[in-house]
């Protein structure tokens, strides 16, 4: 069945200028104003035909919407609202447009916001008022839908999305109900472990689950020890159940010293250099005191331990990098919290880092998203940037509005953010590999700003995570097994002993509270949020506690894959694909706030495993998928990577920031990707050469098999002729030979030897047929009939006895009969083939003979 038909039209002028240089200004008068919505009235429908094959393994459609437009580009089409996504498909090609498509679990908020166009417009007051839909994303993109007036579909997509954007329990979201399907999940404590092993320089590896069970925290080198201390969860429920520890500090000390910090996260091994034992050590904040005074020795103790060679008792120096301001630090000290003192640790030295908190990372974003919606080619209001204030004069804007773009971007904080954890980060990194000092990383929980240093230090140092396995295995080891609250931070339900809870979320009223973006005036007309006076109709949808701090960790290693584009085996389209997938909540890898919760709710077992899925995507190419960096060169960079200052300034990360706003200014990787089918090309080609290099190689071996056959055969010819030479040369000499007796010889090719006696009855004529014999075994006896006959006419005997060689057989032959004259053939010289006239005489001496010469001698 065919979908309806909506259309929606802004005025004239836009087109216009889009076609025109010289637009006229009558018409870019209401280029800043919105013109009436018309549609096409059809009452709703059955799904169309179809659009069943758009949708996933496992995902239902909740609530259908006809004639829906997305207003961002102006297109129509179907909006459907699923347990997984906001699925929109356009009315014409029935594709899914990428920009009005997004995951529920994406989606950070949602209002119901009215466009009113101005008085002056001569159209019905009933027309003054467009209903529309407004969808921001944490991906970076705000999309604007628009249904027809009275109808109810507004109103049930809003619904369905309060009902499923956010689920109050965990086992509601759409990767439990899709189950693991063909993306098992291995055991990623199983996987933790082989990291531990790979860092301590050991070759076995954990296969099994069951091998934990054994003994598997007998693992140690000189310096480390793997303790199971922690292998319920009791000592400390968001660390993992394995931790590196020093070798000779004992389990009992541990658990002294884990009450010191905060949320007892102790200090433990993050990282360790292979070759000097330097270390990137993690905890959070000592609870210190208000008055800053309160001490615990064994927790100084654990930390002196991170510094020292336990086979030489000599230490090395030791930093605290604490990664908040130090007024933060200070201030943290009236909840106990606060920082350590450099006299109470043996050679060490605090620095703070100065990276702001998370509510600040949060607006930070909220400020960028605006103005990138604000400057991009694909607004939100439906306009693009050149169009707005005026802004024919000149492609991107005018001057003015492109001078104040430019501070608008240095005041949305995001890329000074950006550059302080880069730069702490290769701060850590340049201390452990210069100086061969260990670093205590924490700031106030340790689950945050001090993951963001750990694992960008770590990158930094160890080759390994530049790879897609070593990435799998850093991200693994220092966000998920160490307590980054996923949950909290993208604003998912969490999990609590053996409860499900819902997630705080802090509702705002919508009357008069409208995001930056919709509320840019446009030539009169104005957008403003719906009053609602349920409570569940509140549009933002987010906790105090949500914050993007792995996606900004994300945007940092993009700057890393930007200075050292040889150094990663990933490209920056697998990173756009790996946080889409995490933000998504499609898999199960990264819902809860640790692995103790993921534990409790059986999520590895039953959802998707986000890994596998990736390695699938990435196996149906091999290495020419766009996952895999195409410059990559591992002996390039085979040490750590230590960029200096002044190259960890950062820019917007196209790929991912600039997609939705500016999709054709995007394509930053463009590059790559030519140079990646060039050489998918060339792969296609030498493969092509080399199959006809091959095939050239048959055709030559084939002409000289064929030539060595020709030249066998000359060889065979020519050994014939040889053959045939030699017989016709004793053919002859038989003839003479005969004739010498006085006989006739007629050689003929009819096969027959023809004897013929003259004077003699035709009875005592013989005929003989040359016939050699060779049987089917190959003895040597086949029938063959010669190709040469020999006819012998013999006179009669008194003609023969005149001659004198007769004569002279006659007197010499022992078997002469008394009766006198030669009886030959009838003789017995044929039978007893007699040198004379036999088949064995000498013909070559024969040849040598006159005729009156005598064979015998006297």
């Amino acid at each position: 069945m065919a979908a309806p038909k909506s259309r929606y039209s802004r005025s004239p002028p836009s087109s216009d200028y889009r076609n025109n240089n010289n637009p006229d200004p009558e018409k870019m008068e209401g280029a800043g104003s919105w013109d009436a919505i018309e549609w096409t009235k059809v009452e709703p429908v059955c799904i169309p035909y179809g659009m069943s094959d758009l949708l996933l393994e496992a995902e239902q459609v909740i609530v259908p919407g006809y004639g829906v437009v997305l207003v961002n580009t102006d297109e129509a089409g179907t909006l459907l609202v699923t347990n997984f996504r906001l699925l929109f498909v356009s009315e014409g090609t029935r594709n899914i447009i990428p920009l009005g498509t997004i995951p529920l679990a994406t989606i950070e908020k949602f209002s119901k916001i009215a466009m009113k166009l101005p008085s002056t417009t001569r159209l019905p007051d009933k027309s003054r008022s467009s209903r529309l839909l407004q969808v921001i994303g944490k991906d970076m993109r705000i999309i604007v839908f628009g249904f027809r007036p009275k109808t109810k579909q507004r109103h049930n997509v809003f619904d369905a999305l309060l009902r499923c954007t956010r689920p109050s329990r965990l086992r509601d979201l759409y990767t439990f109900m899709c189950g693991p399907s063909k993306y098992n999940n291995s055991n990623p404590k199983v996987r933790l472990l082989n990291e531990y092993v790979r860092l301590l320089g050991k070759s076995s590896n954990f296969t099994s689950s069951g091998m934990l069970e054994d003994d598997p925290f007998s693992l140690s080198n000189e310096w480390w020890r793997v303790s199971g201390i922690n292998y319920n969860y009791s000592m400390c429920p968001t660390y993992p159940s394995s931790l590196i520890v020093p070798k000779f500090i004992s389990d009992e000390e541990i658990r002294q010293a884990c009450t010191f910090r905060a949320r007892c996260r102790l200090p433990v091994v993050s990282w360790c250099h292979p070759g000097t034992g330097a270390v990137i050590a993690r905890s959070s904040q000592p609870l210190i005191g208000l008055m800053m005074n309160s001490r615990s020795n064994a927790d100084e103790k654990l930390v002196a331990a991170l510094c020292s060679d336990n086979t030489e008792y000599i230490f090395r120096k030791l930093y605290i990098a604490d990664a908040r301001p130090r007024k933060n630090a200070i201030a943290n000290g009236a909840m106990g919290g606060g920082s350590e003192s450099s006299s109470n640790y043996f050679q060490s030295e605090i620095v703070f880092f100065g990276i702001d908190n998370i509510h600040a990372m949060r607006d930070s974003l909220v400020r960028l998203r605006d103005y990138l919606d604000t400057h991009g080619a694909t607004s939100s209001d439906g306009m693009s940037s050149f169009l707005r204030d005026g802004g024919w004069t000149w492609g991107g804007g005018n001057l003015s509005s492109m001078s104040a773009s430019v501070s608008t971007l240095g005041d949305t904080g995001w890329l000074i953010h950006i550059q302080n954890v880069l730069a702490g980060s290769a701060w850590i990194a340049a201390r452990v590999a210069l100086e061969s000092s260990s670093v205590l990383v924490h700031c106030s929980d340790g689950w945050d700003r001090t993951t963001q240093l750990v694992s960008l230090a770590s990158l930094l140092l160890d080759p390994y995570y530049r790879t897609l396995t070593g990435f799998q295995a850093l991200v693994e080891k220092d966000w998920l097994a160490f307590g980054h609250p996923f949950s909290d931070r993208m604003g998912m339900p969490a999990v609590l002993g053996d409860d499900v809870v819902p997630l705080e979320l802090s509702r705002q009223v919508s009357t008069g509270n409208v995001p930056g973006s919709p509320m840019r005036n446009l030539s009169g007309s104005s957008f403003t949020s719906q009053p609602n006076n349920n409570n569940n109709a509140s549009h933002a949808q987010t906790s105090n506690n949500y914050s993007p701090i792995f996606m900004q960790w994300v945007d940092c290693v993009s700057q890393l894959l930007r200075i050292y584009p040889f150094a990663f085996e990933f490209s920056a389209v697998f990173l756009v694909d790996f946080l889409d997938c995490v933000q998504s909540c499609r898999f199960g890898n990264f819902l809860c706030n640790s692995e103790k919760e993921r534990q409790q709710s059986g999520a590895p077992d039953a959802c998707g495993c986000l890994w596998a899925y990736l390695a699938g995507l990435r196996a149906s190419e091999g290495s020419s998928h766009s996952h895999y960096n195409f410059f990559y060169d591992p002996v390039k960079h085979d040490g750590p990577l230590l960029p200096p200052a002044a190259s960890l300034a950062p820019t917007l990360w196209p790929q991912f920031h600039l997609r939705w706003a500016c999709p054709t200014e995007a394509q930053s990787g463009e590059v790559e990707a030519q140079c990646r089918t060039m050489s998918k090309k060339l792969s296609e080609m030498q493969k092509a050469t080399e199959a006809a290099e091959k095939k050239a190689k048959d055709i030559t071996a084939t002409i000289e098999s064929l030539t060595t056959e020709l030249q066998r055969e000359k060889h065979l010819s020519s050994s014939a002729m040889d053959l045939a030479k030699s017989a016709c040369k004793e053919s002859a000499s038989i003839k003479r030979a005969i004739q010498s007796l006085g006989c006739k010889v007629q050689f003929s090719s009819s096969g027959d030897c023809n004897l013929e006696i003259g004077g003699t009855p035709p009875e005592i004529q013989q005929k003989f047929v040359s016939s050699p014999n060779r049987n089917s075994d190959g003895n040597g006896q086949w029938e063959e009939k010669s190709d040469l006959s020999v006819s012998i006419s013999i006179t009669a005997g008194d003609a023969v006895s005149s001659n004198p060689i007769s004569r002279a057989c006659e007197s010499l032959c022992p078997l002469n009969t008394r009766e006198g004259g030669c009886k030959w053939p009838d003789a017995g010289c044929v039978q007893l083939e007699s040198q004379f006239v036999g088949l064995k005489a000498n013909f070559d001496a024969f040849d040598q003979l006159s005729i009156y010469d005598c064979y015998f001698g006297s």
